[in-house]
């Protein structure tokens, strides 16, 4: 594909789009015209090679790999699942299924692009859409049937998969997240209502009954199918929550599966879901959660669990999980990432020190903000001594182990299957796994 978007990745004879995302394509129009563009797409000003003048760069781009590429990719089936919490896992345990059952997919989502196995990280949870675009052909070269695709409500707020058409669109529940982003839980949920509006005419919309913002996303227009522990489509009942397995009905059907916690049943339900309209054959005690998520290493007669949880939703979830499980205690290692929704910090040290034994709070990707002014937030609300601070994530991990003895847990939350941490505006490897093995 000779168009970009990045500057950075111009070669000669390219053309470059000036695009306004979170930088200003317009400034970087004579970076790219430096590294070989032999045509620029602008909505001002003109260069010393062609320019073609027009009202919206993003547009442009949206109608031309429509007009150029749609028809390659038109036969691919689109599964896209938005929600706040269980997007990767429910993508990748659909992705693995159809696999699994030889209806070769592809996953793009929160921890990359696969196809058979990973293909490469990907910078967002849903990619810009001449990078979509550029997948999805892949994709076909690579004679995928399925593509599950995570959607998230910033992508769709910029109009990043406009112009796709979804056979499936699944919606999984809507908790606090993003704020700082769209300000109101309405706007937030109308921007991830937008999927729903870009189902084919002959596809289905699946919806957690659940939800108090359920309506946003069942539309008369669509044929939809619910989901949940009320009446519905797919009724969830009889939820047993073992260590090692989570037992539940769905309607008359017993299931088994791997992942652990009433939260998970719903992302299982999903799949579920699938199986019948597909006629799959029923898989689901097989399926593994992605990395990251429930991420349990054995240490001694302890358990450490590695989550990616990083709203109070999520967090929640979590910890009421685990206490269901009888372990001795729960020490939780926990903090939140800066330049994002502050109003959901002191709620996430709130409900982590009601639920866990004790709680170390640390630096997550503190980026442009200092650690322990993010700290101070997620403390400001609790009214417990159950908890201390160390700013270091690697030392909070390393005491958070030395504090098991017997039959206790570790929780280490918020950045699951990430390998960096965020400081400033760099990216230094980091990971939570490789720090516990290191130690243990």
């Amino acid at each position: 594909m000779n168009i970009k978007v990045d500057s950075r990745k111009v070669k000669k004879g390219d053309t470059f789009i000036a695009i306004k995302y979170n930088n200003d394509g317009h400034n970087y129009i004579e970076d790219a015209i430096k590294n070989g563009a032999e045509k620029i797409v602008c909505e001002k000003g003109l260069y010393s090679v062609e320019t073609l003048v027009v009202k919206d760069t993003h547009e442009y781009l949206v109608n031309y790999l429509k007009e150029k590429y749609y028809d390659e990719i038109k036969d691919l089936k689109l599964i896209g699942i938005t929600g706040t919490n269980g997007k990767t896992t429910t993508c990748y345990l659909i992705w693995q299924m159809l696999n699994k059952l030889g209806i070769k997919s592809a996953y793009i989502g929160t921890i990359g692009f696969y196809i058979e196995e990973k293909v490469k990280d990907l910078n967002n949870t849903t990619p810009d859409i001449l990078d979509m675009y550029e997948m999805l052909l892949e994709c076909r070269k690579n004679n995928c049937e399925y593509v599950v695709l995570e959607a998230s409500s910033h992508a769709l707020c910029q109009n990043r998969l406009k112009g796709l058409q979804f056979d499936y669109a699944v919606f999984t529940n809507l908790t606090q997240d993003h704020l700082d982003y769209h300000n109101t839980m309405e706007n937030y949920a109308k921007c991830k209502q937008i999927l729903f509006n870009m189902i084919k005419k002959e596809g289905k919309a699946i919806v957690n009954i659940d939800s108090e913002y359920k309506d946003y996303f069942i539309i008369d227009s669509n044929d939809t199918i619910t989901y949940g522990l009320n009446d519905s489509d797919y009724k969830i009942s009889n939820i047993t929550i073992n260590k090692e397995n989570t037992i539940f009905n769905v309607n008359d059907n017993k299931y088994e599966t791997k992942l652990v916690g009433k939260y998970n049943v719903y992302n299982v339900t999903i799949c579920i879901i699938f199986m019948e309209l597909l006629s799959l054959d029923n898989i689901i005690c097989e399926l593994e959660a992605p990395k990251g998520r429930m991420e349990k290493i054995k240490y001694n007669d302890n358990m450490i669990v590695i989550d990616y949880a990083h709203t109070p939703d999520a967090v929640e979830n979590v910890l009421n999980t685990i206490k269901e499980l009888n372990y001795e205690n729960i020490y939780t290692i926990i903090g939140c990432g800066g330049n994002r929704d502050k109003n959901k910090r002191k709620i996430m040290g709130k409900i982590s020190t009601q639920l866990s034994n004790y709680v170390i709070f640390t630096s997550d990707n503190p980026r442009d903000e200092n650690p322990m002014d993010i700290i101070q937030n997620m403390v400001e609300n609790v009214d417990t001594n159950n908890y201390e601070i160390i700013e270091n994530r690697e030392t909070a991990i390393i005491r958070g182990i030395q504090l098991m003895k017997k039959s206790d847990i570790l929780l280490v939350l918020g950045k699951g299957h990430e390998e960096y941490q965020i400081i400033g505006n760099k990216k230094y490897d980091f990971s939570d796994e490789k720090i516990i093995y290191k130690y243990i």
